[in-house]
């Protein structure tokens, strides 16, 4: 159930330490000054006792991420080579100009209802999805206590006239409205709120910005190409595989898809080359259609991305890099896809995220969704009617990054920029893979008479 933002912060004030403040039974039962004498006594005593930390243990090993930078000349001014040490993330987040405090504020660092340590959020508006990430840190990374996704379209038609639609952006209003009530709910203390192709596109992006803060109190950034590529290496090289020297990480978003090359430099994974291109599944699918999808349709799908990919390709041979040891996805088209090949009844990121998908797999399930109809794409529980006449669009896309970088196996993440945001915010602190202390509750008791 979702509580709005209204109710969270009138009917139940909080504290700056996360605790709530009620009365029992009204004015006619108001406490006497024994009894306050009583329970101020009472805790005194609690703050005097040892706090115990958590026995929960994160599962899974955190690798370090790229470092963040929010140049906005950085979009053009071709490959760039980051350190991806913690360190890194400290030092350039000293330099780097900071992200607008957002509209919804609270004193001190947030706490959730429930105690805990600081709370985090992310947000990533992108062309076709709105998707919200909150999480505490946890020992080896960071413990999600909330997440939102909805399929809004904000760029749907953008590529062609160069606006937001009134549609378009009355549905994304109607997103970011639950997601300000989650952050005023949890409490989140430090966050970041970023809005990707569609708005960077659009000639009223800027002027939706204002739209939103105005009715939702949210302030979203436009981000540059550059921190977008990075920020997808921030939230999935924890998927790299131990053994390999290479990747090289994808992101097939709705308007833009980035292609990042990574190497391993004395320890630590170094952007080496990336790129960004112009084109993502919204795009695409506008462009050559995506209802009925047929086998020449597809076919030239490929042929308009591979230009663009070839480009980069030998942009990476010139600069005598190896072919990558393996691939790593952090998009829809590969979690879809990875859903699809294990016949899934229903979409399950546990058994998605961090699976090894074969090339032949993926050009199975390629062939096998082009055999299929809109009405049977949409039947299927991994893809869904919102997403049905997109999938084939970004299997296009994929299957020109196999054809120019043939691995063997693609790595699914179903992680990305949110899981980004929350790690080097966590890294900037020196919160990230810490397990906070577990505060006691205090339980208010009536004595009965």
């Amino acid at each position: 159930m979702v509580r709005s933002a209204t109710r969270c912060a009138g009917d139940v004030p909080a504290t700056s330490d996360g605790s709530v403040n009620a009365k029992l039974g009204g004015e006619k039962n108001a406490i006497n000054g024994r009894s306050k004498r009583r329970r101020n006594r009472r805790r005194s005593r609690r703050s005097k006792r040892p706090v115990e930390l958590s026995p929960q243990v994160a599962a899974g090993e955190v690798r370090q991420a790229s470092a963040i930078s929010n140049n906005p000349e950085a979009a053009s001014a071709g490959p760039i080579a980051l350190d991806s040490s913690p360190q890194s993330f400290q030092q350039r987040a000293n330099r780097r100009n900071k992200p607008p405090l957002p509209a919804i504020r609270r004193e001190g660092r947030g706490s959730s209802p429930n105690g805990g340590g600081p709370v985090y959020g992310a947000l990533d508006l992108g062309t076709n999805n709105c998707r919200l990430l909150i999480a505490r840190p946890a020992l080896g990374g960071f413990r999600v206590v909330d997440a939102f996704s909805r399929i809004v379209r904000l760029g749907e038609g953008v590529a062609g006239s160069g606006r937001l639609s009134d549609e378009a952006m009355a549905r994304t209003v109607d997103a970011l409205k639950v997601c300000a009530g989650k952050l005023a709910w949890q409490r989140v203390g430090r966050f970041r709120l970023i809005a990707t192709e569609a708005c960077r596109m659009a000639c009223n992006g800027l002027a939706f910005m204002d739209r939103v803060e105005s009715e939702t109190g949210l302030r979203l950034e436009i981000i540059d190409r550059s921190l977008e590529a990075e920020l997808a290496v921030a939230g999935s090289a924890a998927l790299l595989a131990p053994t390999a020297k290479s990747a090289l990480v994808f992101d097939i978003g709705g308007g833009s898809t980035e292609l990042i090359f990574l190497r391993l430099d004395k320890g630590r994974y170094r952007i080496v080359e990336w790129t960004s291109l112009p084109f993502g599944v919204v795009t695409l699918a506008e462009m050559f259609g995506g209802i009925d999808v047929r086998l020449q349709d597809f076919e030239s799908m490929v042929a308009h991305v591979m230009p663009s990919l070839e480009r980069f390709a030998a942009t990476c041979r010139a600069t005598g890099h190896a072919p990558p040891d393996h691939l790593l996805g952090t998009s829809g088209t590969v979690t879809t896809i990875a859903g699809v090949h294990l016949s899934l009844r229903r979409y399950e990121r546990s058994k998605v995220d961090g699976c090894w998908l074969r090339r032949a797999d993926v050009e199975r399930v390629t062939r096998r969704l082009l055999g299929m109809s809109f009405e049977e794409r949409a039947a299927n529980p991994c893809i869904g009617r919102e997403r049905a006449d997109l999938v084939l669009a970004g299997c296009a896309i994929l299957e020109g990054i196999q054809a120019l970088w043939p691995s063997d196996y693609i790595r699914v993440a179903d992680r990305g920029l949110r899981e980004g945001i929350l790690t080097t915010l966590m890294m900037e602190d020196g919160t990230f893979g810490i397990e906070p202390p577990q505060k006691r509750s205090s339980l208010v008791g009536v004595r009965r008479s």
